[in-house]
């Protein structure tokens, strides 16, 4: 193995939760009179942290979010995790065979706990993810495409940035993986090609990581 440490992103990554969270992150906005599509859900807001969206919308509108908003935009998530969420396709497989390896990995996601472990429970990769392998936006405050929290992974687990493969998906995750020194492998299936520039390496499909992993 190339690599000391895998950082996988979850959403999207992990837990095919980008299409669920950004439908509804497009309705609740729409509903509070800032009009936004599916698309446009996709384009701003996928791998961000919630205070970038509330950032976003303050820039834009000059509004401010309600205060509840995070605790709706959450509870509705959740709920629909319960009914629809379903890991991504070939990543069980993968965090099987880094484990059967013995190869160091844990999770580095934009979302908070709470919403990282609802995802591994409900998909049954909570198997693969004990709390110390878990790190969140929360734990840094500041979410990507800054650096912390990559960089706070590596430090918890023990490995040099230069030593840490990261597995992202979206434009913010990659820069924020560029930022920390990390190679950063750029997963096609929903995001295209062109917007993951700067990624290392790009695939489309999680059944080809553990090869490119190895290769130079």
């Amino acid at each position: 193995m190339r690599y000391e440490l895998i950082i996988f992103d979850n959403d999207g990554v992990l837990v095919d939760s980008e299409p669920i969270s950004n439908r509804l992150l497009a309705a609740h906005l729409t509903e509070l009179g800032v009009p936004t599509s599916y698309e446009d859900s996709l384009r701003d807001y996928m791998g961000s942290a919630m205070h970038r969206i509330h950032d976003l919308v303050l820039e834009r509108t000059g509004r401010r979010l309600p205060e509840d908003f995070d605790d709706v935009f959450h509870a509705r998530v959740f709920a629909a995790f319960e009914r629809e969420l379903e890991p991504v396709r070939g990543a069980a497989e993968v965090l099987e065979k880094l484990a059967a390896d013995g190869v160091p990995y844990c999770v580095a996601s934009s979302g908070s706990h709470e919403r990282i472990r609802v995802g591994h429970r409900t998909t049954g990769l909570d198997r693969w993810f004990e709390e110390e392998r878990i790190f969140s936006s929360q734990d840094v405050g500041k979410g990507k495409p800054a650096p912390d929290l990559f960089l706070h992974a590596a430090e918890r687990m023990g490995v040099a940035p230069e030593r840490c493969a990261v597995v992202e998906d979206s434009p913010l995750g990659v820069q924020a993986a560029v930022a920390a020194g990390m190679d950063v492998y750029g997963f096609t299936a929903m995001t295209p090609a062109e917007r993951l520039t700067g990624a290392t390496r790009l695939f489309a499909a999680m059944r080809e990581l553990p090869d490119l992993l190895i290769r130079p």
